[in-house]
């Protein structure tokens, strides 16, 4: 029987760990964890859990301490999580066939970023057999790919698969969870320092880019994406990742005609249809506001085809029927096959939708209060007003409080 072991680095993880060693310790043969600092009871969880604890002196390098961990790995395979992230059970019997494979040498999972907004799934290859060239690179988002890529030149026999089904749940996204500033300025420093001796990294340039456009950075964002591109080393996935981030920069300009010719291109990449969910998503909002209502339509039925459980994919199809509305009644003619009535009840229906999947979603409640609102529906209104300011408050008072204003101004105030 093929051994499998499971192998993390942890600094501080009391909070999430038992979660993900739960889901991996009837599913793997050993459990290597690798400390790199902990002060609180990552340790005792740990060992409690039936772990083999080994440590390291942390040296500000993901990879090292990745490559350190493997050491002490036994198994024939090994299967890499962080502590946020946890093994999907429905996966476990396709994951032993996988290993079972004799040309197998990795295989990719597909993982859910929980709480994600916009891209809801990524590839990682975190489930590689126990080869002695297989190695960690990059010093932050290290990862196993330009080892594995070295092999294969060398050794044909071996092959790269991929699991299609969510096996990994990441809940680093979860609002709770959402790293720091001090993180995000750590990663910087990390991966520009990285950059000076490898100018032209398509993979960091991605990841950099992305950093500073979360951080509000857009020109010093599009800088670095425009270096991964430029470099021509680019394969499909991280290829789709720059004209990805730089859709959005271009977006966040509102230079919408820019930033829908790289979502296009993102979506042109050969990768797994579900990775594309973001581009397509972003790609409608923004055809929505561009007023060409039939492609944004066909982009968003694209997006809930690929995943019927994305809150945000029904939030842009109730703007796009909103906005349907809205011209048909100035134009007082058909407009998209859709009669008036319907574009109303299709709307509120999205956001309902949007609301069932992620209560806490506040703008989704405020825009299905306007709707109510302008439908003539005043009781429904002000209750779904009062549920947005309500969940405002607890995510972002500024919003709440200007939510209050705009509705004093028409003359309800909650």
């Amino acid at each position: 029987m093929t051994k499998l072991s499971f192998c993390a680095i942890v600094k501080n993880e009391e909070n999430s760990l038992s979660k993900c060693l739960e889901s991996v310790k009837n599913v793997v043969d050993e459990i290597i964890i690798l400390d790199t600092g902990s002060t609180d009871n990552t340790v005792e969880i740990a060992q409690q859990l039936g772990a083999k604890v080994h440590y390291f002196q942390w040296c500000d390098d993901f990879a090292i301490a990745r490559n350190e961990a493997l050491k002490y790995v036994q198994g024939e395979w090994v299967l890499v999580l962080d502590a946020d992230e946890v093994l999907n059970p429905a996966i476990v019997n396709k994951l032993h066939e996988a290993i079972k494979v004799e040309t197998n040498l990795v295989v990719n999972l597909l993982r859910h970023e929980v709480g994600a907004s916009q891209s809801p799934y990524s590839l990682v290859s975190r489930l590689f057999r126990r080869h002695p060239d297989i190695k960690f690179t990059r010093p932050y988002h290290a990862l196993i790919d330009d080892s594995v890529s070295e092999i294969l030149t060398k050794e044909y026999h071996w092959q790269v698969a991929t699991l299609n089904e969510v096996a990994i749940f990441h809940y680093g996204y979860q609002a709770e969870a959402i790293a720091s500033l001090d993180k995000y300025t750590r990663a910087r420093v990390m991966m520009e320092k990285f950059l000076t001796n490898h100018p032209n990294d398509p993979y960091v340039c991605s990841k950099l880019g992305a950093l500073y456009l979360q951080s509000g950075s857009i020109k010093s964002g599009i800088k670095f994406l425009k270096q991964g591109l430029k470099s021509n080393q680019a394969e499909p996935s991280v290829l789709f990742e720059l004209y990805y981030s730089l859709g959005n920069a271009y977006n966040r300009q509102q230079d919408y005609e820019r930033a829908k010719k790289q979502y296009q291109k993102a979506i042109n990449q050969p990768i797994l249809p579900k990775l594309k969910i973001g581009a397509y998503n972003n790609l409608g909002s923004l055809l929505i506001n561009l007023g060409d209502f039939q492609a944004a339509q066909q982009a968003l039925e694209a997006v809930l085809k690929l995943d019927s459980h994305f809150a945000m994919g029904y939030y842009n199809l109730g703007m796009l029927f909103s906005k349907m509305k809205e011209m048909k009644r100035a134009m007082q003619r058909g407009l998209g096959g859709f009669p008036h009535e319907r574009l109303h009840q299709e709307a509120i229906a999205a956001y309902q939708k949007a609301i069932e999947l992620n209560p806490n979603y506040a703008p989704a409640y405020q825009n299905l209060g306007v709707i109510l609102y302008k439908s003539g529906y005043m009781t429904e209104s002000i209750e779904t007003f009062k549920q947005a300011i309500a969940l405002y408050e607890q995510q972002n008072p500024q919003d709440a409080q200007e939510l209050r204003q705009k509705l004093t101004g028409i003359g309800i105030v909650i």
